[in-house]
């Protein structure tokens, strides 16, 4: 197959309607099994959390001005806080005070951000172990694409939900390599190749959509106060503010900007984001690494098509139980079959980052600061281990930033090291 290159669409450049809309519905579809499990997982509505999704990233636009593509989906991190929340105190209410009280954490470490400046980041976060941490991110997430689409969430090898999956993963491949619209689409339209592979085999269930009406609002549940919810639930922020700045360095990266200068305000905005779902009755929300995938396998990073991204989410979830219950209906294998192209370009991107920024490995410190943050997070995130702090877990991708940062601060650099500098523009605040 020829090799096509595809021109890139800027951040800031504009599109026609008519061909921004499918890209954003093509990033709706790609975090909308995610966003949707969390609350399933938690107790929390589906519909509101899709809601919830849409109205964070608005805000999270308007808080960046519009200069960091990102979509915000709901995090997690914070099932089990929610989940222990619930259980000590009897109800879901009181666990949503510690989701805003979440939104709070991120706000404050914002401000202190703001105030100390982001120059430390140059000193803890060197190229190597950026680059590294995007590595754990994409292949970290490997496994949940390999039991979606290989066993769609049971226990043993399921031959039809392989088929999808690699008719999926197939149509992606093939749409990416193409020019013009095809290949700006290729998720979409691999989902939609999935999708009616998978209806002859029994893979579809439409029932859910004829139950559901056209029109109706989701069940907006309040906030109750609780002191016990809040110590249960708000410290996990700090473990995402880690998988925030990790995403945000990913972003950029990808779209060749440095968004380090406007980490207070990336942060800012999700913290907004995660108070204003708390208050509505969803769940924390996090920038995710599905849309960034999304970026980097269509080359086009204009903010305008997650505006849209979030008006259809907003719609979808706030307004129309069907369109919410036809898009839920897509099976499993479809998504994992697309998911293993979209987390695997988030890796390689962590290794075009490497050869980029000429990133030495002769050098013993560059070897042992990666070695150990991929084989750490890598081997924590796919195994499902993390390491217990209290009532709280840290996940492998935090820890293994944690020990890179670590080794980077401990490990001597020799004479020859290199000092390039990361590859990307510089983004103002």
């Amino acid at each position: 197959m020829a090799r096509t290159t595809r021109s890139v669409i800027g951040v800031d450049e504009r599109m026609s309607s008519s061909r921004a809309i499918p890209l954003g519905i093509q990033h709706m579809m790609s975090m909308f099994g995610a966003t949707v499990l969390v609350p399933v997982l938690t107790g929390l509505n589906p519909n509101v959390a899709i809601m919830c999704s849409g109205i964070g990233t608005i805000c999270y636009l308007l808080v960046t001005r519009n200069k960091i593509p990102s979509y915000l989906g709901s995090s997690f991190a914070f099932i089990s806080p929610i989940i222990a929340a619930t259980a000590a105190t009897g109800s879901l209410s009181t666990a949503l005070s510690g989701v805003v009280a979440a939104g709070v954490v991120f706000l404050v470490v914002a401000g202190i951000i703001k105030l100390v400046g982001t120059g430390w980041l140059d000193r803890l976060l060197p190229p190597v172990l950026v680059a590294s941490v995007m590595v754990v991110i994409g292949v970290g997430l490997s496994a949940t694409a390999v039991r979606m689409a290989l066993n769609a969430a049971t226990d043993s090898f399921v031959a039809e939900g392989a088929l999808v999956a690699a008719v999926s993963l197939i149509a992606a491949v093939a749409f990416s390599s193409r020019g013009g619209l095809l290949g700006t689409l290729p998720i979409l339209l691999a989902i939609i190749v999935g999708y009616l592979v998978s209806i002859p085999l029994g893979l579809v269930n439409v029932q859910a959509v004829a139950d559901a009406a056209w029109l109706g609002l989701p069940p907006v549940q309040m906030p109750q106060f609780d002191p016990g919810a809040v110590a249960l639930v708000a410290p996990v922020a700090l473990v995402v503010v880690i998988e925030h700045i990790g995403h945000l360095l990913a972003v950029g990266e990808i779209v060749g900007r440095d968004y380090r200068p406007m980490l207070p305000r990336s942060l800012a905005g999700d913290g907004i984001s995660t108070m204003i779902s708390g208050f509505l009755g969803g769940p924390p929300t996090t920038t995710y690494a599905e849309n960034i995938g999304v970026m980097s396998v269509t080359r086009v990073y204009a903010t305008q098509v997650f505006w849209y991204a979030a008006g259809f989410a907003l719609f979808v979830g706030g307004f129309c139980p069907k369109l919410a219950a036809f898009i839920s209906t897509i099976p499993t294998p479809v998504m994992g079959g697309v998911s293993l192209l979209l987390f695997g370009l988030i890796a390689s991107n962590g290794l075009r980052m490497l050869v980029a920024n000429r990133v030495n490995f002769d050098e013993n410190r560059n070897l042992m600061i990666a070695s150990v943050v991929i084989i750490l997070g890598v081997g924590m995130e796919t195994s499902g281990v993390a390491i217990p702090l209290g009532s709280y877990t840290l996940p492998g991708m935090a820890t293994s930033a944690l020990a890179g940062i670590a080794l980077n601060l401990i490990l001597p650099s020799s004479p020859a090291a290199s000092k390039a500098e990361p590859n990307v523009e510089s983004s103002s605040s």
